[in-house]
């Protein structure tokens, strides 16, 4: 239970730390600006470092599944999105990895029956889970989205009454982050409950889920709860969006608690495996089209050979070979 409970004491202690600084020590400008804009400049420039890594890496041959491969049979029908043959279809299979997570959809789980009999089960838990919970924070993010705006565009309106169509309590209840919150919580129950899982998972594979959580749990608070003015709110955001440095107004200890945490996951995200939301568009098992049977693939790194014809062997070794008596094409 150690590396679950060392990032939960991790996450309630950074929780603590901002609610410290502006209860006692009147630091909201530290809280409210400088972190701010310090975390949003190392995410940046840490997205910008990991992908320019991924990209320079030379990737010259393709990786085929091991079904869908018969495009070059005509008498047998391919599938274009087990074994992409160009670049659309290589597109759509990255596309509906990332909004639907195929691979996760067909994904079995094997467990030991009636002692050695192993069976493969459907896991399909698992793949709705994960697609609540990615699903649920992109619309939370694109929600707050209204934070940064004078005048809310048109499709985050829509976006905020779509979500919060049930409309049974005073605020809102939007379903985002009632979702995402279970969804989390679903995830980490799992890990702790399937022994397999549990025995291969790190203290990183925790920690995100964790610090997702108190986020969400920060932000429903002060929804529901501990109910914070928005007008300060906005304006913080405002003020961060046009790059300005001027103090912020009074607004809460519960509101530099979120974002302090919020600005820990921008920190964390680079350097994490939360990075896998970029790196799957660069996988060259999904954005590669299989065709190396239609076009020659050569490794850059391979250096250059220079290849020595028979006929040059021959002049360099004529006399020689003439001696030891063997055949030679010119006399």
């Amino acid at each position: 239970m150690k590396k679950v409970l060392m990032p939960l004491i991790m996450v309630a202690l950074l929780a603590l730390l901002p609610w410290v600084g502006v209860t006692w020590g009147k630091l909201d400008y530290l809280f409210g600006v400088v972190i701010p804009f310090a975390s949003v400049t190392i995410l940046l420039l840490g997205i910008i470092v990991r992908m320019a890594d991924w990209l320079r890496r030379p990737v010259p041959f393709r990786i085929p599944t091991t079904c869908g491969q018969e495009k070059s049979l005509d008498w047998i029908k391919n599938d274009p999105l087990e074994s992409p043959s160009n670049g659309f279809q290589a597109a759509m299979r990255v596309l509906l990895e990332v909004f639907l997570f195929r691979s996760l959809f067909r994904n079995t789980k094997a467990e030991l029956h009636g002692g050695p009999s192993l069976a493969y089960g459907s896991h399909k838990w698992l793949w709705l889970g994960g697609l609540a919970f990615h699903w649920s924070l992109l619309v939370v993010v694109l929600r707050h989205a209204r934070f940064f705006f004078n005048e809310v565009p048109m499709p985050f309106q829509l976006l905020e009454t779509m979500d919060g169509f049930l409309d049974v309590t005073v605020p809102t209840l939007y379903l985002s982050g009632i979702v995402a919150l279970a969804a989390a919580t679903f995830l980490v129950l799992r890990r702790l409950q399937d022994e397999k899982v549990r025995i291969i998972s790190l203290p990183t594979d925790y920690f995100p889920l964790f610090l997702i959580g108190a986020i969400v749990t920060a932000g429903l608070s002060m929804r529901y709860v501990a109910k914070v003015n928005i007008m300060p709110v906005k304006a913080l955001t405002l003020s961060l969006t046009d790059f300005s440095f001027t103090a912020p107004d009074p607004i809460g200890a519960l509101f530099y608690v979120h974002l302090f945490l919020v600005c820990v996951l921008f920190v964390y995200f680079p350097f994490s495996k939360l990075m896998h939301m970029g790196g799957i568009f660069l996988s060259p098992t999904r954005n590669l089209p299989n065709n190396s049977r239609a076009k020659r693939h050569v490794n850059p790194w391979n250096p250059d050979i220079k290849f020595r014809t028979y006929a040059e062997y021959e002049d360099d070794y004529r006399e020689k070979m003439k001696k030891a008596g063997l055949p030679v094409e010119k006399q």
